[in-house]
């Protein structure tokens, strides 16, 4: 089973969550190579709550940025550089969920996106949507930037209540062998929740990878 990136079509579109239930689902590990901001209460602090199993495996954040902005950004104002060559994938026996920072081209550096890195790595993606005004927009530019890298998409998810008129082009432009699933909007998102989605997802994703 190959791992998985899980890329947004920017930030706060709801990766976190669609880490912690692939990471349930598949029974994975999960690393988050850079975390910039919210240190306290990070994305793989999260996870780990989410999921809620003793066995679970988070490999450590590369770099742990205090500041919640672009990584390139962040590292500069603590006088940091991120070195691209030091986000080696974590080895492990299990498949592994990445979640990226922010949107998908995001800058690391001045010269290298987040989306050139992540693309060397032998994983399959999967891309969250959000519905938002502006989202088809955002949604077809991350496509596109997949497709251009001749990546494997495996999945779209849709995060919100239903709006067919957004998901049927951006179904059209993804493709038919791509799986689309959907996180509604909870008002709690716990364990619980988390457990139930895995459960509803697990047939889909174990056919696709």
């Amino acid at each position: 089973m190959r791992n998985l990136i899980v890329a947004g079509i920017g930030t706060e579109v709801g990766k976190t969550v669609v880490s912690a239930i692939l990471t349930k689902a598949l029974q994975a590990e999960y690393w988050k190579p850079i975390q910039a901001g919210n240190l306290e209460a990070s994305d793989t602090a999260t996870v780990s709550r989410l999921v809620d199993d003793p066995t679970l495996i988070c490999h450590p954040e590369v770099y742990r940025l205090k500041h919640a902005f672009s990584p390139h950004q962040a590292a500069e104002l603590e006088g940091l550089n991120i070195a691209p060559d030091t986000l080696c994938l974590p080895q492990g026996n299990k498949p592994l969920i990445i979640e990226g920072a922010g949107g998908l081209l995001v800058p690391l550096t001045d010269d290298q996106l987040q989306l050139d890195v992540y693309a060397k790595w032998p994983c399959d993606w999967i891309l969250v949507s959000k519905h938002y005004l502006g989202s088809i927009n955002h949604t077809l530019l991350a496509l596109e930037a997949l497709q251009r890298r001749q990546l494997s998409l495996v999945g779209v998810i849709f995060n919100g209540s239903p709006n067919p008129a957004t998901e049927r082009i951006i179904r059209r432009y993804a493709g038919n062998q791509v799986a689309y699933l959907r996180l509604q909007p909870e008002s709690l998102i716990h364990s619980q929740i988390i457990k139930q989605y895995a459960e509803t997802w697990k047939p889909y994703l174990t056919h696709l990878i």
